[in-house]
């Protein structure tokens, strides 16, 4: 079994995208010129050591009093885009996403029912004034979902194996970036060879969903498959043989040409890949 850094868990993949400066209103957009020039910018690992810290006191904290002023930055073709961390916002749609994860005595023992009640209280008021709000960053855990996979190209995949140096551990890496044109072609495409073959199941309904959000971010954005701390959670060997993009491509286009052998390999491909990632879940 890999081992596992204590620091990072849950295994959390993350779908993120990163809007230009020129998306965002003022004064916000001056908030976030300034944050991008730190030089103590922080990482997803940050990011959820703080989460984490939340849920150490008791009662615990499910979502933080304030949202976060935080963001993830990067710099495409000379521009400088960022992707709010949104924390209180992505923590109440987790909260409500609980009860389909745990059976309800167990979630009653990791939350109170009074913390979650308080929690969900609070999001409908702020709803109330934010009715459009959205987050920049999608989250799951032991898995990257397969609509996911529809926005990107093996072509675009990114792997460092990382390093395990003495005095010097640099965590593995895989991930994908592409520009959000491409993505929204690549969800338009797909949705059609599915909809042509198939009558509809989560698949499609997961390939809507992610496409709806997609349409709320400007078009010059960048859109970001990124494993996360799965990486820990997986040999190095799969990560480096991981192509579930090149595979999810491939069963697309032989739907769109009608062969449904080669698309059933392709999807066989993907079962067994992602049979162990369910079997340690399973485990823990």
């Amino acid at each position: 079994m890999p081992k596992v850094s204590s620091v990072v868990v849950p295994y959390a993949t993350y779908l993120r995208v990163y809007e230009p400066l020129a998306a965002f209103p003022e004064p916000e957009r001056g908030h976030w010129a300034r944050y991008a020039r730190r030089t103590d910018l922080p990482s997803y690992q940050d990011e959820l050591r703080r989460a984490l810290a939340d849920l150490v006191p008791t009662p615990p904290v499910p979502v933080p009093v304030r949202e976060s002023d935080d963001a993830f930055v990067l710099e495409v073709d000379g521009v400088v885009c960022v992707c709010p961390w949104r924390t209180r916002l992505r923590g109440w749609q987790a909260l409500g996403e609980l009860a389909e994860e745990f059976p309800l005595p167990v979630l009653d023992a990791l939350l109170p029912p009074f913390v979650r009640r308080q929690a969900a209280e609070d999001y409908e008021r702020w709803l109330t004034a934010h009715p459009d709000a959205r987050p920049w960053i999608r989250t799951a855990t032991w898995q990257v979902p397969i609509n996911w996979f529809v926005l990107v190209s093996d072509e675009e995949r990114e792997y460092d194996k990382g390093s395990a140096d003495e005095g010097s551990t640099r965590a593995p890496v895989l991930r994908y970036r592409t520009p959000m044109v491409e993505a929204r072609r690549r969800v338009a495409r797909g949705l059609r060879a599915l909809k042509d073959t198939m009558d509809g199941g989560p698949l499609i309904d997961g390939l809507v969903d992610v496409g709806r959000w997609l349409e709320e971010f400007h078009p010059r954005s960048l859109v970001e498959l990124d494993y996360g701390g799965l990486v820990h959670a997986l040999p190095a060997g799969a990560l480096e043989d991981d192509h579930s993009a090149a595979d999810v491509a491939e069963g697309i286009a032989a739907l769109r040409r009608g062969d449904g052998v080669a698309a059933g390999e392709a999807y066989g491909r993907l079962v067994e890949r992602w049979r162990s990632v369910r079997d340690l879940r399973s485990a823990n």
